[in-house]
């Protein structure tokens, strides 16, 4: 195995994420912003793209779920062992919190791709000895605890991270900030690039703001007010102490709190959201910022079923490396896209009776929905009147459901319980399953292996959806609300369905709830079931529609490509 130090040899981008999900097996991600930097970090591989990534080590994990009588979720955390998986380097930073210093370590993961690219992922660890019991635990929860333990946390991320790199010898020509949560490492780049106060004409310009704009690049990925860190200054005091002075500090970062949005914003020279939509729904809330859009993507080896990636290969040789390649998806004769898909879905129903004891039928039209059960995903709204879908789905539909809420988001976690409840009202005439615990073991069956895959947030607040790209790839049509990256990828009929009106909205202050229900049932009872029951070609064609119209451009690949060009390179 090459050494450590061979990565150090070329200079890199450095991509800073709280959390990265690269298996199952590394519990650091809890949800699609982890799984987005981990399929990100694979395609950079695929590409040989000189590439470093920094993240937490979160030996808790984020949680595992699971339920008891009532249907409550029940929190508990994921231990595993850093050493069975990650190879532990030499070399420690310091970090100041509360007055104190903090010893910070990372363990490196080497992802490697069939194309021989291979990139270093560190994980920092305060968990080491000399450090004090509370200060080993900083890095054990990804997103748990109070507003202290967050901003401990980015302190070690942010200006631990950049401190580690120095010190391990990593050459760093961009950094990439994945999300605000990453943000103070600008103000370590500050330090390292203030000029003299001799060769200024004042203090102030001492701080060299455009060196650090230069080798910054930052992606938002939320429109959701509680998607972007916000500190009070008394806590900021008290736990950081004065990195640079406080008035620059609250120049760069806001006046009345640090919010790490904002210092991201004003110390980065690339700036973009995740969808087109969403960049223009961030532009609206951050005016006065050039807010441009790189829509995300899917690492296409990681999250084809078994069933379809067999026949891709055998159809379209090099698709995993050239995803552009789908586009020639009616090669494939129907039958055999439809044999694929069968035996996904036998992989998906073998496991729900494994885990909840529910027979489903491989026959009958099956619904998957599996997001963070949080209020703006309204994953209960397709059970708004029970009655009509009783009798637009007796027989004929089935419903899986999947999704962690925050341990602190009672909202999410009762809605859960609503959904599971259902099972009350519907009995054998619309079954309906909750899996427990989602992740990327549960969605890799899940996704492939129902037949729509239903998404219906209240818009604008769906950055992208990277879900509704896994289901794509796996000719799984998308019955979706127009935002996030469904805009772009939507051919009504063709690559799938809409829900609701057109897409006008920058801000949540137009709900279309009640149009969005209506328009939700009349598409299933007069468009979707007729189609799946009656029409098994024009299905089959929708389902390769998806594949050839949609999967072969919404890729990390497609994306990468995007970053290397429009970010990187500037």
């Amino acid at each position: 195995m090459n050494s450590w130090r061979n990565y150090t040899e070329i200079s890199r981008i450095a991509y800073f994420s709280m959390e990265i999900g690269l298996t199952t097996e590394i519990p650091t991600y809890s949800g699609g912003l982890g799984v987005l930097a981990g399929d990100t970090i694979k395609s950079a591989a695929d590409l040989k793209l000189p590439l470093v990534a920094v993240t937490l080590i979160s030996r808790k994990g984020y949680f595992r779920q699971t339920f008891n009588e009532q249907g409550w979720q029940q929190e508990s955390p994921v231990d595993w062992r850093p050493e069975d998986l990650l190879e532990l380097l030499p070399g420690k930073a310091l970090v100041t919190v509360e007055n104190r210093d903090v010893k910070v370590q990372a363990w490196m993961y080497r992802v490697k791709s069939p194309t021989g690219g291979e990139l270093p992922v560190l994980f920092l660890d305060t968990d080491i000895p000399g450090n004090l019991p509370e200060d080993r635990k900083i890095t054990d929860h990804l997103y748990g605890g109070d507003k202290s333990y967050r901003l401990k946390q980015e302190i070690v991320l942010g200006i631990g991270g950049a401190r580690l790199l120095q010190i391990l010898g990593f050459q760093v020509r961009k950094y990439h900030l994945n999300e605000g949560h990453a943000s103070l490492l600008t103000l370590e780049l500050l330090n390292h690039h203030r000029l003299p106060v001799e060769d200024t004409w004042d203090e102030r310009a001492s701080w060299d703001t455009r060196s650090v704009q230069e080798k910054c690049v930052f992606t938002t990925h939320t429109p959701v007010e509680a998607g972007h860190d916000r500190f009070t200054y008394d806590l900021v005091n008290r736990v950081m102490g004065e990195v640079i002075p406080t008035d620059l500090l609250k120049e760069l970062g806001g006046k009345d709190e640090l919010n790490m949005t904002m210092l991201a914003l004003n110390l980065s020279h690339y700036v973009n959201g995740v969808a087109k939509k969403h960049g223009q729904v961030s532009q609206a809330l951050f005016p006065g910022f050039e807010i441009h859009a790189i829509t995300n993507g899917i690492h296409p080896f990681t999250w084809g079923s078994p069933f379809m990636m067999a026949l891709f290969d055998k159809y379209l040789p090099g698709w995993a490396y050239e995803p552009e390649l789908l586009v020639r998806v009616d090669n494939i004769p129907d039958r055999e896209i439809q044999d694929a898909h069968a035996g996904a879905k036998a992989y998906l129903f073998q496991y729900i009776e494994e885990i909840t004891g529910a027979k489903f039928d491989p026959e009958i039209l099956t619904i998957g929905f599996a997001r963070r059960a949080t209020a703006y995903k309204r994953a209960n709204m397709i059970f708004n009147d029970p009655e009509r879908l009783k009798k637009i789905g007796a027989g004929k539909l089935q419903l899986v459901f999947a999704g962690k809420a925050h341990p602190h988001d009672d909202y999410g976690k009762k809605m859960i319980q609503e959904i599971r409840n259902q099972t009350d009202f519907f009995g054998d005439d619309l079954k309906i399953v909750y899996l427990p615990n989602y992740n990327m073991d549960v969605a890799s069956r899940l996704i492939p292996g129902v037949d729509i895959w239903l998404n219906n947030p209240l818009r604008p607040l769906e950055a992208s959806g990277t879900s509704g790209m896994k289901a794509a790839l796996n000719g799984v049509p998308n019955f979706s609300v127009l935002d996030g990256w469904w805009i772009e990828g939507h051919i009504e009929g063709l690559t799938g369905w809409s829900i609701g009106p057109p897409p006008t909205e920058t801000t949540t202050d137009v709900n279309h709830s009640d149009e969005d229900v209506k328009d939700l049932y009349n598409k299933l009872e007069k468009t979707i079931i007729p189609l799946y029951y009656k029409d098994r070609k024009g299905w089959t064609q929708v389902m390769k529609n998806a594949i050839g119209k949609n999967a072969y451009y919404f890729n990390t690949h497609v994306m990468m490509r995007r970053y290397v060009t429009e970010a990187y390179l500037r």
